[in-house]
């Protein structure tokens, strides 16, 4: 692979570009910082706390950011990179449909004295995709262990990553009182299980989300229950998803300058 132009003393991220066959260094990050994150404190402290034990050289766990779009999940773990990459914490993007070179990406930076991880976005697979047999590889290794510089970090809509049907259920059934699912449903479960880290993350409340829209409108100086109530429209308007996403959508429809950190 073509990646010995990264410098990752100097180079904080980098991103898997299947054309190229090469990594390429990062150019502009996201500025996102962990507190201005709101709603999220759970999940927040879970990860931090997983990060810096990476970071500290102790075992940590991949982690498995699943559930609702625009709560923050992808935002976390750019703010993570933003907090702790002086401490030696490295990002690597690669795309779903890049797994296939996962193993060749791991094997480049093995060695190296940063803390590498492997960012995953938006992961899912259907029906007959192969492609997540090599993330199950990087996850628990194979006849070599996965190395204790890289951790996968991936966000998904699914718990399971993979999709579930009514048919792989019939399968399933109770012997001597216990669950025994379906090998469909094992070969589904084995790859979130490979995750030791699950967080959950929800649509906001109707108050986590107008905080949310608060912290973008911090020098707003006309009526605050307007500005609400336009927010909570704008929100109704995007099928009722209050989230952080929409926060910052309606700040780019209503916001008089860019939003400070």
């Amino acid at each position: 692979m073509d990646d010995e132009r990264i410098d990752w003393q100097r180079t904080w991220a980098a991103l898997w570009r299947h054309h190229r066959q090469a990594l390429r260094a990062a150019r502009h990050l996201d500025p996102i910082r962990l507190e201005q994150l709101l709603g999220i404190e759970r999940q927040k402290q879970a990860l931090v706390h997983n990060t810096e034990r990476f970071l500290a050289g102790l075992p940590a766990n991949n982690a498995l950011l699943w559930g609702a779009r625009g709560t923050g999940k992808s935002s976390l773990i750019k703010a993570l990179l933003n907090a702790y990459a002086p401490r030696g914490l490295r990002l690597i993007e690669v795309d779903k449909d890049d797994l296939l070179y996962l193993p060749e990406i791991v094997d480049d930076i093995r060695e190296l004295p940063q803390r590498f991880i492997v960012f995953c976005d938006d992961l899912s697979f259907e029906a007959g995709e192969r492609s997540y047999k090599a993330l199950k590889s990087v996850l628990e290794g194979s006849i070599e262990l996965p190395p204790d510089n890289v951790l996968v970090y991936a966000t998904s809509n699914r718990r399971h990553l993979m999709p579930e049907s009514m048919q792989d259920n019939l399968a399933s059934g109770l012997v001597e009182g216990e669950l025994h699912y379906a090998d469909a449903i094992e070969e589904k479960i084995s790859l979130s299980d490979r995750f030791g880290l699950w967080l959950s993350f929800y649509p906001a409340t109707q108050d986590e989300y107008l905080a949310m829209v608060d912290s973008y409108f911090t020098d707003y100086r006309g009526d605050r229950s307007e500005l609400h109530h336009a927010a909570l429209q704008f929100a109704q308007s995007k099928g009722g998803t209050r989230s952080g996403r929409t926060a910052r959508q309606f700040f780019n429809a209503w916001g008089e300058r860019p939003a400070t950190s």
